[in-house]
C-alpha cells in the first residue's frame, strides 16, 4: 500500500487530500477543500496575487486538518505531490515549494 499527499493550487481553491492505494483499489482518506470564492468575487473574478497569498495563509491549515482527518502523521506518507499544470503560476509555486519543503524535511 502506498500514501499520497496531494497539494492542489492551481487556481482559487486550496486542496489537500490523502489517498491510498493496494492493488488497483483507491482509498481516500482525506480530502480538505478551502475556497476563496468571497475573496474574490468582489473583483469580478480570480485575481492570480491574491490567489497565491492566500494560498499560502491557508495551506498550513488545510494540511493540517487532512492528516488530522485521515488519522495520518506525515512520516507515513509515500509520496508528496502537487498540481504542476496548467494553473496560475503563482498559485503552482506555493504548492509546488509546499510540496517539495515537506519532502526535505520528512
Amino acid at each position: 500500500m502506498h500514501k499520497v499527499l496531494a497539494i492542489e493550487t492551481s487556481c482559487d481553491e486550496t486542496s489537500v487530500s490523502i489517498v491510498s492505494n493496494i492493488g488497483d483499489t483507491f482509498r481516500i482518506h482525506s480530502n480538505i477543500i478551502a475556497s476563496q470564492i468571497e475573496d474574490h468575487s468582489k473583483w469580478g473574478g480570480v485575481v492570480p496575487e491574491l490567489a497565491a497569498r492566500k494560498h499560502l495563509e491557508l495551506l498550513p491549515f488545510v494540511l493540517e486538518k487532512a492528516l488530522i482527518t485521515s488519522k495520518t502523521k506525515i512520516e507515513e506518507m509515500d509520496y508528496i505531490a502537487s498540481t504542476v499544470a496548467p494553473g496560475l503560476v503563482g498559485c503552482l509555486r506555493v504548492g509546488s515549494v509546499t510540496a517539495r519543503s515537506l519532502c526535505m524535511l520528512h
